[in-house]
């Protein structure tokens, strides 16, 4: 699953590393290739929980539901995923701003 598809994100970076996790699965990338395939297994993960989400909303609204006991476990999954993805982003980015500044 592709999280571009949901978030009309056009990067062609995103699809492409995403290809290439799906490519690599069976081919042993040493520690770098597991470290990625981990990271786009918790992205999937994550997208997972927000469409979720997203559809326990739906069906919450439409009246197709009345447990909001579902609705509310999905919100805080969702919330809870991103979140944690989202902080791990953030260190990422801090690390390559250190890296980017190392003088050689």
């Amino acid at each position: 699953m592709d999280i571009s598809s949901f978030y009309n994100i056009s990067s062609e970076v995103i699809k492409t590393a995403a290809e290439n996790s799906s490519a690599a699965k069976g081919i042993s990338t040493g520690e770098f290739g597991s470290i990625f395939d981990k990271a786009m297994e918790s992205l999937n993960t994550t997208n997972a929980y927000l469409s979720d989400a997203e559809n326990e909303k739906i069906r919450w609204a439409l009246g197709e539901t009345e447990n909001t006991h579902q609705l509310t476990n999905a919100l805080q999954k969702a919330s809870a995923a991103l979140s944690y993805t989202v902080a791990i982003r953030d260190k990422l980015l801090e690390a390559y701003k250190e890296i980017m500044q190392m003088q050689v």
